[in-house]
């Protein structure tokens, strides 16, 4: 089976890998142009496309794939591209362009989708992070027949996982991709027997996973522990929650809710206590320990190597910082 590949990030890389190692011929991926990224903001190629070329793959890499759009010359060459390709199927992972119709309709068996939630739940572009964020003790892939909706089409294989309750999105990020990688190589192998049935979904339980925004990285301590802390873990490793101190912008990634200490009449976001086993913070109802900070400019630390370098006290507040100002 002949199979085109489109993905960008590490979740797709992941699923491709799978793919050439299970013996499917790839005669071509699509992935994003290459992006600055880095303190230096030098071009890097995206996950994909250095995994590709490792392999000698031919790669593309349009900027828009509409013909009638702003860069109708990327889109005619990769419609030349996958016309010559004379793929069976092609398979999209977190790719990043939207699909016009033609690229639904020129493979022989369409195209498919890896989708990291159970669908019809958290529909969209950052399903892992809603999943969290929400509080879901349970998520995973569904591989999904592309239509021209945002994640509406038949469902062909869907697999649950559960969410610990020490997941982040990093950590969640690396499950679901290897089960992603998993189920498309099984979904492709059902396909070339025939085997392979669809389930419509349905309206029932549709939910809608936004891409994150900046601001929403922005801690408010008036919200309570439990929802701050879930908030932690669905932004690690990025975007980072952010606070401030002493007008200074703080990243946080790591917290637990100390159950132990017990709440003050304190204003939210006072900080309680502050030592190795972390920085106690008043939230609007209970107490969240914060384990993992990142001063601006600086790295990620632990809570005990962050003191040594910023002395907190009891008294001090930690508060909202002005949108964009987050290192």
């Amino acid at each position: 089976m002949r199979v085109i590949f489109a993905g960008t990030p590490e979740f797709a890389r992941v699923a491709l890998a799978k793919l050439h190692a299970a013996g499917f011929d790839i005669p071509l991926v699509l992935t994003q142009p290459d992006r600055p990224a880095g303190r230096g903001m030098k071009l890097q190629a995206s996950a994909v496309k250095q995994w590709a070329e490792s392999q000698n793959i031919p790669v593309a890499q349009p900027r828009s794939l509409r013909l009638d759009g702003k860069y109708p010359e990327d889109a005619a060459a990769a419609r030349a591209a996958i016309q010559a390709a004379r793929a069976d199927v092609m398979v999209v992972a977190a790719y990043g362009l939207i699909l016009p119709q033609w690229v639904l309709d020129a493979p022989r068996l369409g195209c498919l989708n890896i989708h990291a939630s159970l669908l019809p739940r958290w529909r969209g572009a950052a399903p892992i992070h809603r999943a969290i964020e929400a509080g879901d003790l349970e998520t995973g892939v569904t591989i999904m027949q592309m239509d021209a909706g945002l994640d509406t089409g038949d469902m062909l294989l869907r697999e649950k996982l559960a969410i610990a309750p020490e997941d982040t999105t990093g950590t969640l990020h690396d499950k679901l991709a290897a089960l992603g990688g998993q189920m498309i190589v099984a979904a492709l192998e059902l396909a070339a027997r025939g085997e392979l049935l669809a389930t419509k979904q349905t309206e029932q339980g549709v939910s809608y996973a936004h891409k994150i925004d900046k601001a929403e990285a922005l801690i408010d301590w008036r919200q309570p522990a439990a929802v701050i802390a879930r908030r932690m873990r669905a932004f690690n490793p990025t975007p980072g929650t952010a606070s401030t101190l002493d007008g200074v912008a703080v990243k946080l990634f790591s917290s637990y809710i100390d159950s132990c200490l017990r709440a003050s009449d304190k204003a939210p976001g006072t900080i309680l206590l502050a030592d190795a086993e972390g920085v106690a913070v008043q939230c609007g109802e209970g107490v969240l320990r914060l384990t993992e900070l990142q001063r601006t400019g600086g790295k990620r630390l632990p809570v005990a190597d962050f003191l040594r370098g910023i002395a907190l006290t009891p008294g001090m507040v930690l508060g909202r910082p002005v949108a964009g100002s987050a290192p």
